[in-house]
């Protein structure tokens, strides 16, 4: 991509930034409480998003800008591999419509704010509960900092020299979120999906027609492939269990973030929740069409540095000035929504379950929401020094771990929702089988993120997340059993 200013493009990226600041801010006077002092009103908007805001709420912070960035740069890189984000986004929103009601239920009746809330009603261990919080706060550090780098691509297509633009739209998002809480980016994820609907939909329609139709977009993706060696726009037979493993395991991996539940225990309703699970789906079509802009830049003859850049070069080079700044504004601000939501749902966890938990056991609302307030500050500097100071590697080798971590807080969630019969102790031993051993088997990939097993023409590769799930679940059995023979269980909550 050249690297010179793009007057025009600046011009509405700029409009369209300063338009949802204003709006940050604002939103502090929308369905405007008694007073923000309180967790569930600043962290929470109040449990009171109705079917539409939590639509679109969930799908800002579910769907990104590294998303927007990171999907079609796989499928750019591997083909047919990269579409694996939409079976596990249509196998996600089941599990939604059936475990996420009750969650609702549960943390609005005991008025519980996180995860770890309600692992410590119902377990009564301050351990596990720990166990939950520590996995919810590392788990989302990195993935903020994935949102920097997605702002950082467009910006840099725009011809934005150093680092500068990046941090003050940084701390503008620091600011607004402190002062609004989850009602900001609540407000945003409007003007944010509206646009980045706009921009896909542009997009399919006539990048094709520029590139002589989509028989000529999968001929020369698939032209390139054969080229290089590797990838394809089929799948191969030795990516078939990969393909699947990690559809899955991301899947169940989704809704355990601090952000995601965040956005669950801000809604109305239980069946506000479960109107979601229908409607959301319709991002997943979106996502697919996004995917398929990787084709399109072979098509289009790109010659990149890096993989991530082709959403940006492709929009640089087929569109106007005008258009393009609109969609770098759409990729923009999707990462200003979930980084929002994901730093507030990682100081809700502080100050609930660390904060309150250790420090102050008795401190009242307002200094619950003010800690949470603090940390969000916090979270979101930490992340922008990981991007401005470490490699970006760095960042993307934690969001691996990140994934794999936060999977393995599934059984301790979920479990207890459904089943009495796990106990505290076992759970906790199958989450430090699960963290350490995955942590440890993802270092000894490389960093990647499926484990390779059998000889020669039987090999097959698994999602390293499951694997750790799987020996996570298999400890806490075994020791849940243990302690249940010598009438060790203890006594659980009743919800």
């Amino acid at each position: 991509m050249t690297s010179g200013l793009d007057i025009p493009a600046l011009v509405v990226f700029t409009f369209f930034f300063l338009l949802v600041t204003v709006m940050g801010f604002v939103a502090a006077h929308w369905r405007r409480p008694k007073t923000l002092a309180h967790l569930d009103e600043w962290g929470l908007g109040g449990r009171q998003f109705g079917t539409w805001i939590t639509w679109f709420l969930v799908g800002g912070d579910f769907y990104t800008a590294y998303t927007v960035i990171a999907v079609p740069a796989l499928v750019y890189a591997t083909g047919a591999f990269g579409f694996f984000a939409l079976p596990y986004t249509i196998i996600v929103f089941p599990f939604v419509f059936t475990v996420m009601p009750l969650l609702w239920k549960v943390a609005k009746d005991r008025g519980f704010v996180t995860a770890a809330d309600l692992v410590h009603g119902r377990y009564n261990s301050r351990a596990l509960e720990l166990a939950v919080a520590v996995t919810g706060v590392v788990a989302t550090m990195p993935y903020i900092a994935l949102q920097l780098i997605g702002m950082a691509a467009a910006m840099h297509a725009l011809g934005i020299p150093g680092e500068g633009p990046l941090v003050i739209a940084f701390l503008i998002l620091a600011f607004y979120t402190y002062s609004s809480g989850l009602r900001a980016p609540a407000l945003i994820a409007f003007v944010k999906d509206i646009m980045i609907y706009i921009v896909v939909f542009v997009a399919i329609a006539f990048i094709p027609i520029k590139l002589g139709g989509y028989d000529a977009v999968f001929a020369a993706a698939d032209a390139a492939f054969k080229a290089k060696g590797s990838g394809g726009i089929l799948l191969g037979p030795h990516q078939y269990t990969a393909y699947a493993t990690l559809a899955l395991g991301s899947a169940l991996a989704a809704f355990m973030y601090p952000h995601t539940l965040t956005a669950i225990f801000a809604s109305s309703g239980a069946n506000t929740i479960r109107k979601n699970a229908v409607m959301l789906p319709a991002y997943t079509l979106l996502l697919g069409l996004i995917a398929l802009l990787g084709y399109m830049g072979h098509a289009a003859g790109l010659k990149l540095a890096n993989n991530n850049e082709v959403v940006p070069a492709l929009f640089k080079a087929l569109f106007p000035g005008w258009f393009a700044g609109f969609a770098f504004a759409a990729i923009a601000i999707a990462a200003l929504v979930p980084a929002a939501v994901m730093s507030i749902g990682a100081s809700n966890l502080f100050a609930r379950n660390f904060w309150k938990a250790y420090v102050n056991p008795d401190a009242p609302p307002h200094e619950e929401a003010k800690v949470a307030k603090i940390t969000s500050l916090l979270v979101k500097v930490g992340a922008l020094l990981v991007i401005l100071f470490l490699p970006t590697q760095f960042a993307l080798d934690l969001q691996l771990l990140g994934g794999l971590w936060i999977l393995q807080t599934f059984p301790a969630l979920v479990f207890g929702l459904f089943f009495r019969w796990f106990v505290a102790e076992g759970l906790l031993a199958g989450w430090i089988v699960g963290f350490l051993g995955g942590t440890f088997l993802a270092w000894s990939d490389d960093f990647k993120p499926l484990h390779w097993f059998g000889t020669g023409d039987s090999r097959f590769a698994v999602y390293s997340g499951l694997i750790a799930l799987a020996a996570n679940v298999a400890v806490a059995a075994a020791v849940t059993a243990i302690q249940r023979g010598r009438g060790a269980a203890r006594e659980q909550a009743d919800f």
